[in-house]
């Protein structure tokens, strides 16, 4: 009887460890997207012609090594193994392949495992494969960028509407959509209210965007165990970052990556276990 649930599962992280490939991909290829995006929306503005570039997207140009333009074949692009057996090291050149790209795909690959193991073969686990992938991506970038794509956070917050409405999760619609309100209205007001007091923007729309996500997915009662979790988190880090003299230009930390670590707890262990950890 055991059997059978471990081997759905570690199959499941297979596909994650896949999926955690593709997401490298998104990681690094997404905010550049917007980039051309952005300079064409200027060009227009000013009526003037953007530089003619390269085909970019997800899938274009093929994976190629950022030094010498070496192809990385499909044999060199095995999640984690290819990273092993090329020991961090492009093939042609010998530049280093940092380590954050099989740290990825094994985060997906867990997370995916997981999952499956706690709900099964089920529209749940699907859906909450789903939703890791997309918290994975998220704070990746935003701990690159500080940017939280349109183009992630919004199909998270319909998705977890509409698979609330599916009841495959346990949360009601009512719960969800009232979380996705009450997750960006109280993020936009405190922005709002640091901004009258200081100046100074605390946070960007994005962060709205994701807390709003988050209460769809797990409802309104789920967001003060996830913001306590994730402020905490972040004042640590903050605070690590700052002792060791590694904060960035400006000292700002994005917070995008600790809503979304705050997620991910939820999801695994629950929110009230969130509030537990942290002695509440």
């Amino acid at each position: 009887m055991l059997i059978s649930p471990l081997i759905d599962a570690a199959l499941a992280g297979v596909l994650g460890l896949l999926v955690g490939s593709f997401l490298n991909v998104v990681i690094y290829r997404l905010p550049k997207m917007m980039e051309r995006h952005w300079a064409d929306e200027c060009a227009q503005m000013q009526g003037t012609a953007a530089p003619e570039a390269e085909p970019f997207s997800l899938v274009r140009p093929r994976s190629h090594c950022r030094q010498c333009g070496h192809a990385i074949r499909w044999y060199e692009n095995v999640p984690v193994a290819s990273w092993l057996a090329l020991r961090g090291k492009c093939s042609s050149c010998g530049s280093r392949i940092g380590l954050r790209y099989p740290v990825v795909e094994l985060a997906t690959g867990a997370l995916f495992f997981l999952a499956v193991r706690q709900w099964g073969v089920s529209p749940a686990a699907a859906a909450w494969c789903g939703f890791s992938a997309a918290i994975v991506a998220l704070a990746m970038i935003d701990w690159d960028t500080t940017l939280l794509p349109d183009d992630i956070t919004l199909p998270l917050l319909w998705a977890g509407l509409i698979i609330a409405a599916l009841g495959w999760t346990g949360v009601t619609l009512p719960q969800a959509l009232w979380g996705a309100v009450a997750g960006y209205l109280s993020l936009w007001t405190v922005y709002q209210a640091f901004k009258l007091l200081t100046g100074k923007e605390g946070m960007g729309y994005g962060d709205f965007k994701l807390f709003a996500a988050l209460g769809a997915w797990f409802g309104w009662q789920a967001l003060v165990p996830i913001i306590l979790m994730a402020s905490v988190i972040g004042a640590v880090v903050g605070i690590a970052m700052k002792v060791s003299s590694s904060l960035r230009e400006g000292g700002y930390v994005p917070f995008g990556p600790f809503l979304a670590g705050a997620g991910l707890t939820a999801m695994l262990f629950g929110p009230n276990a969130i509030l537990a950890a942290i002695g509440l």
